[in-house]
């Protein structure tokens, strides 16, 4: 089944505390979201949509003149939250092909990982990396607080993987605030979701630290 690859960078960087949108925040001398695309290009048979912010995207192609980035790929203009981008690459998107959705900011995902998640999304439909939770939770509630049970709990990640023609037609419902994914838009469908294993690699480079972490990691993997 064909591949295609919908990558949304559209974070604007606040806790980065850059002059630039997090995307482009140099990693190891390149563009953090090159690093990103980079991960899926051993994928030979993969199409690749790059959702990017109106006033972003002629920076982003003076970037790849500047660091002779040629990986193909189309770029789409994104909305004002994720799921608005999201939904506006999937119009890019055909039917019947299988497609992951991956967060821009996330370099460090590996092709392990990727595979993993194309292969469940044929069997099941769709597909979620997660990795357990490592450090002990609470709960809280005001002033009350209650601990929870972590083997019970998985942290999400992306890439997620679906069969295109259901996540383009649950992306087509109204936004709503508990949409915090892609698959909670499924889900409201009532599609149950698959989940596999991430690697614990895979960060949201969100923080100063984590670009200081992915710095090692991109070196290491």
């Amino acid at each position: 089944m064909q591949k295609f690859v919908l990558i949304v960078a559209g974070g604007a960087g606040l806790r980065m505390e850059s002059a630039i949108h997090k995307q482009f925040v140099e990693l190891n001398g390149m563009p953090l979201l090159m690093h990103t695309v980079k991960a899926f290009s051993y994928l030979s048979d993969a199409e690749f949509v790059l959702v990017l912010p109106k006033m972003e995207i002629k920076i982003w192609a003076q970037l790849c003149i500047k660091h002779q980035f040629n990986i193909p790929h189309q770029l789409v203009e994104g909305g004002p939250k994720r799921f608005h981008s999201v939904k506006s690459g999937l119009q890019k998107i055909p039917d019947d092909v299988l497609v992951a959705i991956h967060d821009g900011v996330r370099p460090l995902v590996t092709q392990e990982t990727i595979n993993r998640c194309f292969d469940l999304a044929v069997r099941k439909g769709n597909a979620v990396p997660v990795i357990p939770v490592i450090g002990s939770l609470r709960q809280v509630d005001g002033s009350l607080n209650k601990p929870i049970d972590r083997s019970k709990i998985r942290i999400v990640q992306t890439p997620q993987a679906f069969l295109s023609t259901q996540i383009k037609k649950a992306y087509n419902q109204a936004y709503r605030e508990e949409f915090t994914d892609d698959a909670t838009v499924l889900e409201s469908m009532g599609k149950q979701i698959h989940l596999t294993k991430g690697n614990s690699e895979n960060i949201k480079i969100t923080n100063p630290v984590d670009l200081l972490i992915a710095e090692k990691l991109v070196q290491w993997l």
